[in-house]
């Protein structure tokens, strides 16, 4: 069933509608393959709507099919030996949550982890209303700051520039930023603070990658992989390609 474009969707939080956990897990979306099997993806992506319901989102068009979700987590930014966005981006902000769950560390601020539009709705807003929903159920949980480890939605078709350029190239009409989805976050009051140079890691199998990807992946040195952020290094000598993404974090103070 397509959803209907003129009904705005309703979002709640998947605590407010558990019945749409699995929907919501098995929604369609736009992400490559590659990036499922990112190790901290694997382990940690499930327990967010498992065990933190509060903090994830559903949006469900008139019909009542999942069309957008999205995930958050809360964690100590400024416990001990932290204080800073850590270089490890989106790998490590999810490390520290559920470490922080399991120690009973006190959060103090919520991380952005993913907003996904199933295929055909993009571009209608809804990305930038779920965000929207994720920074008012963190004021409402009495959090000060949402940080977002951002997957620049455009950065992809340049997989050979430099992200430290990219993350702060502007446009000269509006000094918004040049990247879709930054433009977003940065409309909705965010600020761009650093480059994340290791967000992400996915490590396989040469014939893995060649599953994941439809490419040979037969010659050594970098590969351009279709929807990644930056080329993926192959060592065929070793039997292994590993991919080592980018991201930048945004801050939104709330």
């Amino acid at each position: 069933m397509n959803p209907d474009p003129g009904t705005d969707p309703t979002i709640t939080t998947l605590a407010e509608r558990p019945e749409l956990a699995l929907p919501m897990w098995t929604m369609p979306d736009t992400w490559p393959a590659f990036i499922g099997h990112d190790l901290c993806a694997e382990i940690f992506l499930r327990r967010i709507w498992q065990e933190l319901p509060e903090y994830a989102f559903v949006a469900t068009d008139a019909a009542g099919a999942v069309v957008a979700k999205a995930y958050s987590v809360p964690f100590a930014l400024h416990a001990e030996g932290r204080g800073a966005l850590p270089d490890g981006g989106w790998d490590q902000v999810l490390r520290w949550a559920f470490a922080d769950r399991a120690a009973g560390v006190a959060p103090d601020t919520v991380s952005a982890i993913e907003i996904a539009v199933t295929p055909g709705l993009q571009g209608r807003g809804l990305s930038g209303r779920m965000l929207s929903a994720m920074r008012e159920n963190a004021r409402a949980r009495g959090f000060g700051e949402v940080a977002a480890p951002v997957r620049p939605s455009a950065k992809h078709l340049e997989p050979g520039a430099p992200i430290g350029e990219y993350a702060f190239r502007v446009r000269e009409s509006d000094g918004l930023p040049h990247d879709p989805w930054l433009r977003v976050h940065v409309r909705a009051g965010g600020v761009i603070e650093k480059v994340a140079p290791v967000s992400m890691v996915v490590a396989g199998s040469l014939e893995e990658w060649r599953e994941w990807t439809g490419l040979p992946f037969e010659e050594e040195g970098p590969v351009e992989v279709p929807a990644a952020l930056v080329p993926v290094r192959c060592e065929p000598e070793h039997g292994y390609a590993v991919y080592v993404e980018p991201n930048v974090w945004v801050r939104h103070t709330l």
